[in-house]
Formats: C-alpha cells, structure tokens, sequence
C-alpha cells in the first residue's frame, strides 16, 4: 500500500461529513522490496469501510468526523494513526479492534492473519447510537457503514439512527448489506449504495441482470429510501428514485486493486450531496472516485482534483 501526499486542509467553508464506522481496524501490508537496501516494506494503516470512506471524503475536501469504538491495542494504534490522517475521532468503548496482515510480496494478496474485533455489549452500543446521533445532527451528511462480522449492533440500530436523523432533515447515506441494508430500507429518506452482488444475495433481486435490478431497486425505493444507487462493477452503476432512473458510466480504466472502489464511490456521493450537488451530480463524483481508486494501491485514496476532472469524463445518462 503506498503514500499519497497528504491532501490539503479544507477550508472554513467545507461541508462537514459524519462517518459511522462499525468496525475500525489496524491493517498491517507486507509489499515487495523497496527501492533502498531490497527488504520488503511493512506499512501500517488505519483502515475499515468507515476509516476507508473518511479517508476519501477528507481527500475530496469535507472535514470528517468519524464515530465509532476504539479499544485494545489495536483500536490505540489505529486510533492515533486515523487522527494522523486528519479524521476528526468520536470515539466510545470496545474490548480492542480487529487488525489483518497481508503479504503482497508475491504480487497478490496473501491473507497471513485476521484478528476479528470485540462485539460491543449493551452499553457500548447504546454510547456509539448517542454519539453517531448527535454528530449527524451537527453535520451536512451522515454515511453509515456496517459489518459482516456480528458485532453486537442489531439490523434495528441502522434504522432508528436513520429515523432519527431524517427526523431532523439530515441527510443519510448509508453503505450497507444484508439485513443491515434491509433494515435502512425500511426507513425513510437515506441514499442506500449497494452493489449488485449484495442485491442478489439479500434477496432485493432475482438475479444480476440489469433489468432484474432495476425492478428490485425500484421495489425499494417506492416506500422508504430516498434513493437507491446500485454498484456494478465495470458496468454502468444504476441510480434510482421514486421518479426517476439513471445510469452514470466513467471511462474505462485498468484496475490495479478493486477493493475500496465501492467505498470511494459511497464517499464521492456522500461529499457531492453535502457540496449541494443534487443525486446525479453526487453519484457522478462518486463514480470517479471509485473509477480512480481501482488505479491505484491503497484504499480511499486519491487526489480530489484528479478525480473532479475525471467526474467531468462520467456520463450520467436518464433512462427508462
């Protein structure tokens, strides 16, 4: 995973963005040689979804808070090294965080250790539900994230904060799968981005065509989300309102790592919607986010005026 210069500070009239980050974590990369005595180089990061999309919406120019459990020696170094990237921490409790090592030195990733975090008992839950509140209340846009590991947070939690913040007329977007997606679904008013594998698996769509999509994502939306974006891939990402449908397709790139690009997109919409950009205009920063960060090894990262000019290259398109 390599450095990317630091991006510069927002300034006084940046939007704020609200981050819910589940499950933080340490990672730890192993990568091939470097260019000074041959040794592998090890970098530590702070990562998960939640770290992940903070660290993009910081890069596209929003001042971030991020709100979720820190513990353990895991969540101290992680922690540190969040706030060294200048995210804005909100942090509760937990018996210590998950960490992974990976070994990129025979060029791909080998998986040497996962360390799964600590699940939260009532009380931490109920302090991160206060604390991810009353920060959404404060800010332009609030991104929730979830977990595929149980960590203790029940599909319902998602629901009422989206309830609550919607309550207030905050904006929501939410990054979710599963029943934790099923969950925000049911509620009012968020954006929910879900890819098109989690479509299928969640039940949302019989199968990955486009027209199978399309009539899942409008199924959805008819009662509850405000919107519905649906991540494909290489594919044209899909769009869709209570009214409308979109496709928003960015030019065609070579993918060094995949992962993160869903994450950068969430981020590039959240931003775009906190700048007052409406839906298309939001989901097609996203889209150049998530284009730009599968050129490149590191995730959520990217320089925010390379990916301003390529979101001028994305086509959003209206379609029946």
């Amino acid at each position: 995973m390599t450095d990317a210069p630091a991006p510069p500070a927002p300034d006084e009239h940046a939007p704020t963005v609200s981050v819910l980050a589940l499950t933080p974590l340490l990672t730890i990369e192993i990568e091939p040689s470097g260019p000074r005595d041959g040794s592998p180089e090890v970098h530590v990061h702070p990562g998960g979804q939640g770290l992940w999309l903070g660290r993009m919406a910081y890069s596209l120019g929003a001042r971030v808070v991020v709100c979720g459990p820190f513990g353990g020696e895991t969540g101290m170094v992680a922690a540190h090294l969040a706030r060294a990237e200048n995210l804005d921490l909100r942090t509760t409790t937990t018996g210590g965080n998950g960490a992974f090592v990976h070994d990129r030195r025979s060029g791909d990733r080998a998986e040497v250790v996962t360390m799964d975090p600590y699940p939260l008992n009532r009380h931490e839950v109920d302090d991160l539900y206060g604390t991810a509140l009353v920060s959404g209340f404060d800010a332009a846009v609030t991104i929730l994230t979830g977990s595929e590991t149980d960590v203790g947070v029940a599909p319902s939690f998602f629901e009422r904060l989206t309830n609550d913040l919607h309550a207030s007329d905050r904006t929501v977007v939410a990054d979710l799968s599963g029943e934790q997606a099923r969950a925000v679904a049911s509620g009012a008013g968020a954006v929910l981005k879900i890819s098109h594998e989690e479509m299928v698996e969640g039940g949302f769509s019989d199968d990955d065509s486009e027209k199978a999509l399309l009539a899942g994502a409008r199924e959805l939306v008819a009662d509850g989300p405000r919107a519905l974006v649906v991540s494909r891939a290489e594919d044209p990402t899909l769009l869709v309102t209570p009214d409308r449908t979109y496709s928003a397709q960015a030019p065609d790139v070579t993918t060094v790592d995949h992962r993160g690009a869903g994450d950068s997109m969430t981020a590039g919409i959240a931003v775009g919607l906190a700048r007052g950009l409406d839906l298309p205009g939001a989901v097609r920063l996203g889209v150049a986010a998530g284009a730009l960060n599968v050129t490149r090894r590191g995730l959520g990262t990217g320089r925010r005026d390379q990916i301003e000019r390529l979101a001028e290259r994305v086509t959003v398109e209206e379609i029946s």
